[in-house]
């Protein structure tokens, strides 16, 4: 429960028989009991108080899926990563876009085609390139 084995328990109670000698211990004891029963009572009520509140869907309630100790930061990295690769790597479909097709975007129209490289006008010899100061 706390992570105490028989042995360190076992050095607990006889550390406790010292401390608090033969005369007092029962007494703690008694109290330590009372407590525990307590601690129980008032779970059990938070507990049955929420069930009220909520209702039935608090029955439905996978907690074993909402553990935040079964997260893996490092395997929750690693499948992205995958599922990113996966995605970049699929093969495109042949063939025109459809533009019924649901999701599908249609390229704009344009009047004339784009400059390639070679196609460009080179600057001659002292030449400034163009500059945007907005740009930048």
């Amino acid at each position: 429960m706390f992570g105490i084995n028989g042995l360190e328990f076992l050095l607990l109670a006889v550390i406790a028989v010292m401390v608090l000698g033969p005369e007092r211990l029962p007494e703690y004891a008694a109290q330590l009991g009372r407590l525990v029963k307590d601690l129980r009572r008032m779970a059990s009520g938070a507990r049955e108080q929420l069930r009220e509140e909520v209702g039935p869907e608090l029955d439905d309630v996978d907690w074993r899926k909402l553990d935040p100790r079964q997260y893996d930061p490092r395997r929750i990295i690693k499948e992205a990563l995958i599922d990113d690769v996966q995605d970049a790597f699929k093969p495109v479909s042949g063939g025109a876009p459809n533009p019924e097709a649901p999701g599908s975007v249609t390229p704009p129209a344009r009047s004339r085609p784009l400059p390639s490289v070679a196609t460009s006008p080179r600057l001659g010899d002292g030449q400034l390139a163009p500059f945007d100061v907005e740009a930048t």
